[in-house]
């Protein structure tokens, strides 16, 4: 039960979400760092990953999953792996913009996301 409210919560927190505009927004993606067997990594998904890509930000920004046990992606060899998980490094062009460490529920995620993007010059429209 408390996994639908989280959710619903989310989804509430996603339509009030501000719409982002940026010539930069569409080569960038939020990478997230990922292990199996992460507690945080799975309350992630079932708090925001459903709703990431409806959202302004996962359009700006979609999500790109790497498993840190996993080979690491040639495109992303100037990127630093993190053994905490999960974390998200907002890219483009492979190199890394911001970083977020850790899963703290859904009320921390939305706005330090949205710090991340705007410390990256992207910026609500207005």
């Amino acid at each position: 039960m408390k996994a639908i409210i989280s959710f619903l919560t989310a989804l509430f927190l996603v339509s009030l979400a501000p719409n982002f505009s940026s010539g930069k927004a569409q080569a960038a993606e939020l990478v997230m760092m990922e292990q199996a067997g992460c507690a945080w990594c799975k309350r992630w998904h079932a708090e925001i990953g459903v709703a990431y890509p409806k959202t302004a930000e996962g359009r700006l920004a979609p999500l790109r999953q790497v498993d840190i046990h996993a080979p690491w992606p040639a495109d992303l060899k100037d990127i630093q792996v993190d053994r905490y998980t999960p974390t998200f490094v907002l890219v483009e062009n492979g190199k890394e913009l911001g970083r977020l460490r850790g899963y703290a529920g859904d009320d921390f995620f939305w706005p330090l996301l949205a710090e991340m993007l705007a410390n990256a010059g992207i910026q609500p429209s207005n």
